[in-house]
């Protein structure tokens, strides 16, 4: 059976990168600064979003009187409605055009924002950052692929790390400017400020972006393999909010077979969600997005679980937080641009496994933290994180995009995106499973806080394992030239 759908995977592969391509507009030159302006601007907002609300969080705690586990779902429902789309999106995307995909998911995020910061309860704020979701996964699963499809192999790299300093300064403002405006205009200002930006991306592609992208037109989506993939994905995330009841103890393997279910499924379909055939036959591709898995997996929850330690055990006010905590990711900023050109030059496995390994350099000390810490041990930690993280990401998605043909590039770029989301659901998602089980569902108070030492120490070392693991698969993924 295993040799059969094997078999099919091969055959697919054939009959997929023979196909022949759609073509696409000729670029010229005030495309591509249309395209970079556009990309860079989309990929500043969601990023900046999270960080700041990161900030936010505990005020959002206190306005709604909600546990640690519900409060730590404000963030989580956002990247689990991230994940279950991004695939089906950058699919869709690649048949129908990838264009009028990011402007209808920008249109999308701007009215879940605004809902977002009208929010009156806590179930209200969940629900419209599920639309705030559905808006992202069309814009993260176009926005690389837009990129990717204009410029040059040559020039990928330099635009790929100006799309990814972008982010990097969006996770470098968010954490000092939501500090600002939760502590003198409360949380909800965070999601209204960003709403012009929102605005300015829309107006930037309708205006300015020229052209179309769908080299995957006439092929039909596969709506079973989509239903399937988002109900593997909500059943592993609700079963770590709520392990160790016995709900937990059922979604979890639920989630594992559907998974299961859905390989096997796609091994079968005529037109996947997710071409299998990228994963079996392009060690590039596979171990470049095994690599994004786990570094996000390994990294995403520090911001998160540092706001809650600053802000309750170091007793600091958000703005003092927000202050500390923008060291990591001005740093990526700085560099991920550098090393998106390096690896134009040098192969992206030797750049990204330099950074994998500064990342768990700067997590080590962060499994001892306690109510002592020093703040120099906080800083060296947040300094490494940055460097570490900036040195990787961006040649990682270098190698993605670079060892695929054009007519996958929706599917890549979603891939690039579905990693990332997987693996920050996944950190949240160890999180919250170690607050339910250590803390418990109630409020971070100062009676519980030594259970919250415990629960962010063994976070820590959770974190560092899988990131050492990650050094290995960045440098198994083979060479791009």
């Amino acid at each position: 059976m295993v040799l059969q759908g094997c078999e099919k995977i091969r055959r697919k592969r054939e009959i997929d990168y023979n196909a022949p391509l759609m073509s696409v507009p000729n670029a010229t030159e005030s495309s591509k600064r249309a395209a970079l302006v556009i990309a860079a601007a989309s990929s500043f907002i969601t990023p900046f979003m999270g960080s700041a609300i990161n900030i936010g969080l505990p005020a959002v705690g206190a306005e709604f009187q909600i546990d640690a586990v519900l409060l730590s779902w404000v963030e989580t429902v956002y990247l689990l409605v991230v994940g279950v789309f991004l695939l089906p999106m950058g699919k869709l995307a690649d048949i129908h055009g990838r264009k009028k995909f990011f402007t209808i998911g920008i249109s999308i995020y701007i009215v879940g924002t605004i809902l977002s910061g009208i929010a009156f309860s806590e179930y209200q704020l969940i629900a419209f950052r599920v639309i705030q979701g559905i808006g992202s996964a069309m814009i993260f699963s176009t926005s690389i692929a837009i990129l990717t499809s204009i410029f040059p192999p040559s020039e990928r790299g330099k635009v790929l790390g100006i799309s990814v300093a972008a982010v990097y300064t969006g996770l470098s403002i968010g954490p000092f400017l939501g500090g600002i405006l939760t502590e003198h205009w409360g949380w909800r200002s965070i999601f209204l400020t960003t709403v012009p930006l929102g605005l300015l991306a829309l107006v930037l592609v309708l205006v300015y972006l020229k052209g179309e992208w769908a080299e995957a037109k006439g092929e039909k989506f596969d709506i079973a393999g989509s239903i399937i993939l988002g109900l593997a994905l909500i059943a592993l995330i609700l079963g770590l909010s709520v392990i160790p009841s016995l709900l937990g103890a059922w979604l979890i393997p639920s989630g594992i077979v559907l998974l299961a279910i859905f390989i096997m499924w796609e091994t079968r379909v005529k037109n996947p969600v997710l071409s299998l055939s990228l994963l079996a036959g392009n060690r590039t591709f596979a171990f470049s997005n095994l690599a994004a898995l786990i570094n996000y997996s390994a990294t995403f929850a520090v911001t998160f679980i540092l706001s809650l330690y600053l802000q309750y055990i170091k007793e600091m006010t958000p703005q003092q937080a927000g202050t500390v905590l923008v060291v990591q990711p001005i740093l990526m900023a700085i560099t991920s641009p550098f090393a998106g050109r390096l690896s134009d030059k040098i192969e992206p496995r030797i750049v990204s496994s330099v950074g994998m390994t500064l990342s768990v350099i700067g997590l080590i000390p962060l499994i001892f933290l306690s109510d002592t810490t020093s703040f120099p041990v906080l800083t060296i930690s947040l300094i490494l994180l940055g460097l570490g993280f900036g040195i990787f990401s961006s040649p990682n998605t270098n190698a993605i995009m670079g060892s695929v043909e054009k007519k996958y590039y929706g599917v890549a770029s979603a891939m690039v995106g579905t990693m990332r989301v997987i693996g920050q659901m996944l950190s949240m998602g160890t999180v919250m499973m170690l607050f339910s089980m250590i803390i418990g569902r109630v409020q971070i108070v100062e009676e519980n806080y030594p259970q919250f030492l415990v629960s962010i120490r063994t976070a820590f070392v959770i974190f560092t394992v899988l990131c050492t693991f990650g050094i290995f698969a960045s440098l198994a993924r083979g060479r791009l030239r």
